[in-house]
């Protein structure tokens, strides 16, 4: 396949793909770190003691990124191979709108359909992270990478924002009629799935998919031809020293983003006694500031290099994670905050632009299909540490934090190996 890189996107694809973004943070703001993830602690695992829910919602995560870490390489590798990585795009959508809403329909005790709807539902999500990434190169020029990286991140975090507000109206309105939580979060995830599908339209309205169907003449199934196509790349490791160098990065410090995202809910109200009025203001700020540190780091990185803005965006990690662990005001959570979301923002923007870099023009589904596979590869790793700490220990969360700030120092040194500039001539010399 190949890939017309001349054929370049304009201001109004660029924003269809980022519209992607916007529609699909909903799902991880309110499923994943503020709402239905202390909702299915408290009332779903009601049964089971704290840490032994908290631990179970970590575990379904898991779960569910671990069939997408299986999956990711090999469906990318068939989307270049015929084309369709919006059709892939659609599917996956599609599969995460309905498990959404099928969410609210799960009431207290019903552990076992949560756990397998869950775990649908984080599969879908990740799959078409990795799908809607993977179209980047291909509307981008080299130079503004960063930037439009930045752009898709920067409205997604605005797309949370409008999600989290929606959400925050209802519950306002409910809570003072009296109703409680298992009355009020249902219509939240109704909500988070109705934009969810909504935000998206444009994106398959107006997004091309610019390759062409593969030509080589081939006896084998589309599937077994994936991973033919992955047993490639990863026989020519050496040639992608450097993108497999920073995919080993991205699992270590994503571990810790991937943590932050699923346990900052419960950890904000079984720690520092948040509400979930409360709960919900803080994660607006969040995204906020978010939205700040993508749009900032996406020029910072077209500027300096994404490796130096990466370095910086994961130094303000280290010392918001430091900063959480030995504040005992619940006031000053709210600098951590801030201090969190300009990280979060920078950091996933960043992290994705250099993919880009790093990506041959015939095999963007392939190789963010393997960007797809670190980061959920990390969501396993981050956020099962935290929750198999917090069981040993009783529920010792504060201790299980410390875990989280190992993999962003650890993150930070391994970035050091990482040659930018190489890696990017390697991926020139497969154009």
């Amino acid at each position: 396949m190949t890939t017309l890189r001349s054929d370049r996107a304009d201001h109004r694809e660029v924003l269809a793909w980022s519209m992607y973004d916007f529609a699909n943070s909903g799902y991880t703001t309110v499923v994943l770190t503020t709402i239905f993830n202390a909702y299915f602690v408290a009332v779903i695992a009601s049964g089971l003691s704290s840490g032994s829910a908290t631990l179970l919602w970590t575990v379904s995560i898991a779960a569910g990124n671990a069939l997408v870490l299986l999956s990711a390489p090999v469906v990318g590798a068939i989307a270049d191979h015929r084309s369709s990585k919006k059709q892939f795009l659609l599917t996956t959508t599609v599969g995460c709108v309905l498990t959404t809403a099928l969410l609210g329909f799960i009431g207290e005790g019903m552990v076992i359909v949560c756990v397998v709807v869950l775990v649908l539902s984080v599969l879908t999500f990740g799959s078409g992270e990795y799908l809607i990434a993977s179209f980047l190169p291909d509307i981008a020029p080299e130079d503004q990478m960063g930037r439009v990286s930045g752009y898709g991140w920067g409205l997604g975090y605005f797309g949370g924002l409008l999600t989290l507000a929606a959400c925050l109206a209802y519950v306002t309105h409910a809570q003072d009629r009296g109703d409680d939580a298992t009355a009020f979060v249902p219509v939240t995830l109704w909500i988070t799935a109705g934009i969810f599908a909504v935000a998206a339209i444009p994106s398959f309205l107006v997004l091309k998919d610019r390759g062409a169907p593969s030509t080589q003449p081939t006896d084998r199934s589309y599937f077994i031809e994936g991973f033919a196509r992955v047993r490639d790349t990863l026989a020519h490791a050496r040639t992608f020293t450097d993108l497999f160098r920073f995919l080993v990065t991205l699992v270590v410090f994503q571990a810790g983003i991937g943590t932050v995202v699923v346990v900052a809910g419960i950890y904000a109200q079984q720690v520092l006694g948040f509400e979930s009025d409360e709960l919900i203001y803080l994660i607006m700020l969040v995204n906020v500031t978010a939205a700040v540190g993508a749009f900032g780091m996406g020029h910072l990185q077209d500027r300096i290099g994404s490796c130096r803005a990466l370095s910086l965006a994961l130094g303000v990690w280290i010392a918001a994670i430091l900063l959480i662990m030995v504040v005992r005001d619940r006031s000053d959570i709210w600098l951590a905050a801030n201090l969190i979301g300009l990280a979060m923002g920078a950091t996933q923007s960043a992290g994705r632009a250099l993919i880009g870099h790093f990506t041959p023009p015939a095999r963007t589904g392939e190789f963010f299909g393997l960007w797809g596979l670190a980061m959920h590869l990390a969501m396993i790793i981050g956020p099962i540490t935290y929750g198999a700490i917090g069981w040993l220990t009783g529920g010792d969360q504060r201790l299980a934090l410390l875990s989280t700030l190992s993999f962003f120092v650890v993150g930070l040194l391994l970035l050091r190996t990482v040659n930018e500039a190489r890696g990017r001539r390697a991926a020139v010399g497969l154009a």
